[in-house]
């Protein structure tokens, strides 16, 4: 338990370092047309978030508390956070940043042995090209819409807090503590209103870990694809809904913008305080159905009437189709 306690503590302390020499040296997220907030903020938060658990990890490693096929496939992650960490000072190329995720992706591919079958209830497939293929453009865009969803105080870092909770009771692996303690201490400064931000490099490198649970352990179990996907179900719904609206309403797509449903409810009124309370209410619901329910495909299929049924909720508060200023 010590450790935990200490990766913390190492969280809490690097959070509030990095923030004092953002504010000192004025490296600030600007307000755009993708923001939420309304005032400059201190942005790299995230540069403490893989400090700490890539210290939790290489703790676990010499301890022999981590597999270590898992352990090399998540150590990969350091490469996006250090191309993100400076995407977020430099603005790299669209170019520079998919062709990283795609390197990477084949990388942390490699160190799992790939994706073995992906099971549809039905039918499974186990044919070794397609399951990968669905696999690499699985950590993309898990990577990315990560990103897209770090938008609100606390939204990105609660979420992972979650899924580590969740994975911890699930499946019992240290790692999960590990990584609530690293986002709990950023948590603690970048809770409504934000004196921090995570940045690019903790919100691509938290996508990226989700993915490689997900893809670890539906090799352990196929029926563990869906469990991840369920508990993630809240951020990849809204995020690949918001595209395919936006492809649908012939938007330009890499235009920045504010119509997730998150982003969306707190220009109803909401404070992104009770946003993220109300998320983790919804994740609570998908944890409890996988706790208590034994058959997955049901499971899922009631996630997914939540999640339209969120989805509507949204959409009468704040229509996707409105103009947004």
């Amino acid at each position: 338990m010590m450790i935990y306690i200490a990766l913390f503590l190492l969280s809490l302390t690097l959070t509030y370092l990095i923030k004092n020499y953002a504010i000192k040296k004025s490296l600030l997220a600007t307000v755009n047309e993708r923001s939420s907030h309304s005032t400059p903020t201190p942005h790299g938060g995230g540069i403490a978030i893989a400090i700490t658990w890539f210290l939790g990890l290489l703790y676990l490693y010499m301890y022999d508390m981590i597999e270590e096929k898992l352990f090399y496939a998540l150590c990969v992650g350091c490469i996006i956070s250090i191309v993100s960490f400076f995407d977020d000072i430099l603005e790299l190329s669209p170019k520079i940043r998919l062709l990283t995720q795609f390197l990477v992706s084949l990388m942390g591919l490699y160190f799992l042995g790939g994706l073995e079958e992906i099971n549809f209830f039905l039918f499974s497939i186990q044919n070794q090209i397609l399951t990968n293929a669905f696999a690499l453009l699985l950590i993309i865009w898990f990577i990315n819409l990560y990103n897209f969803l770090d938008g609100i105080d606390g939204y990105a870092g609660s979420e992972a807090v979650f899924l580590g909770m969740a994975g911890f009771l699930l499946f019992q692996e240290s790692l999960f503590l590990v990584l609530v303690a690293s986002v709990a201490g950023f948590l603690v400064w970048n809770w409504h209103r934000a004196k921090i931000f995570m940045g690019d490099v903790g919100s691509t490198l938290l996508g990226y870990n989700v993915a490689i649970f997900t893809l670890y352990y539906a090799n352990k179990a196929s029926e563990n694809l869906w469990i991840w996907i369920i508990l993630f179900g809240l951020f990849w719904f809204d995020a690949t809904l918001t595209l395919f609206r936006r492809f649908r309403n012939k938007e330009k797509l890499s235009q920045a913008h504010r119509k997730h449903a998150y982003q969306r409810l707190t220009q109803s009124g909401w404070s992104h305080s009770k946003v993220v309370l109300f998320s983790l209410i919804v994740n609570m619901m998908f944890f409890l159905l996988i706790f208590f329910i034994p058959n997955i495909l049901l499971v899922f299929l009631i996630s997914l009437i939540v999640l339209y049924a969120y989805i509507r909720f949204v959409d009468k508060r704040k229509s996707f189709y409105e103009f947004i200023s």
